[in-house]
């Protein structure tokens, strides 16, 4: 069983650059709305994104009335909301206009989200492949990238490497920085799909990359999200005390900072003491692990099993 963080955690911060073709330019009168995401909170941030809309006249400024309404489908999709959120993107679509591509591959991009966290990965697939097509057409290379890495998830595993670094060589080659600030998330989908297919030299090696690119542009969470991500490979290789000192280590300092405690690193400190025969000092790390985690609506409906597993490793 391969455990890694919920998916909603890999998303990179989506803040859209005004240099991408279409994309709404923030003023005193319109705010960049993407910069109010807050993908741990999709209910507030479905809150802003209406008091935004609220103020917004569509007929003067069309596109970015109906980007703003994308992001909107797109926090309900994040509540499981799912049929709202298609009853707006069905709204969206009749309302798309050919001189906002950046609106529509918007709109694709949501359309496919909300079929894969459905349960509808083969309907996602023409959506995202589309988006991807229209991206490169219209220049809009975080967009297209954003398809990209949506292809990297829902293909079959043969072709997830491919979508993965299609989007890794279109990031490392824009000149634009919000472009770029793709390349950490796509160092660590790269490292998970060579995980899941058993090659951990390989993925070892990328979320090595992904850590130190993390720590290069300073940002805390995602690198302690990569700190994690490297321990969890070396328990997949076998080194077990190595595993279990990074996150031992990880706790601290999350303790330290203040900061709510994490139950996968709870998790994975008793996934490595178990294997080290500790199976009481273990016990009470699961129990936190599945307190934490059993509060997640994604995993109580994707990974039931492994929850199960928490409890009763727990007792």
């Amino acid at each position: 069983m391969v455990i890694r963080y919920t998916p909603i955690l890999f998303i990179v911060l989506s803040l859209v650059s005004s240099v991408v073709t279409g994309a709404p330019r923030a003023t005193p009168d319109l705010p960049n709305f993407d910069k109010q995401w807050d993908y741990s909170d999709p209910v507030i941030t479905e809150l802003k994104f209406l008091e935004i809309l609220a103020e917004v006249d569509s007929k003067q400024n069309p596109g970015y009335h109906l980007e703003l309404r994308t992001q909107i489908a797109r926090a309900l999709g994040l509540q499981q909301r799912f049929e709202e959120a298609q009853a707006l993107l069905d709204e969206i679509k009749d309302d798309l206009l050919v001189d906002y591509p950046v609106a529509k591959i918007r709109y694709l991009l949501e359309r496919g989200r909300v079929l894969n966290s459905s349960v509808n990965k083969e309907k996602s697939k023409p959506f995202f492949l589309e988006a991807w097509e229209l991206g490169n057409a219209s220049n809009a290379d975080y967009y297209a990238i954003d398809a990209a890495h949506m292809l990297g998830i829902v293909e079959e595993p043969a072709q997830q490497l491919e979508w993965n670094e299609k989007a890794l060589v279109l990031a490392e080659s824009s000149a634009d920085p919000e472009t770029k600030r793709w390349i950490g998330s796509l160092y660590n989908n790269i490292g998970w799909t060579y995980h899941d297919q058993q090659g951990y030299e390989q993925a070892l090696f990328i979320f090595t990359k992904a850590q130190r690119w993390r720590q290069m542009n300073k940002q805390v969470r995602e690198i302690q999200i990569a700190d994690w991500a490297v321990a969890r490979t070396h328990r997949s290789l076998g080194n077990i005390d190595l595993a279990l000192e990074m996150q031992y280590n990880l706790e601290d300092e999350i303790t330290a900072s203040g900061a709510a405690e994490d139950g996968y690193v709870f998790e994975e400190i008793g996934e490595c003491l178990l294997l080290k025969g500790h199976r009481d000092a273990a016990t009470s790390y699961f129990q936190r692990a599945w307190t934490i985690l059993s509060q997640d609506p994604w995993l109580q409906k994707n990974e039931a099993e492994r929850l199960d597993r928490l409890k009763e490793l727990g007792k």
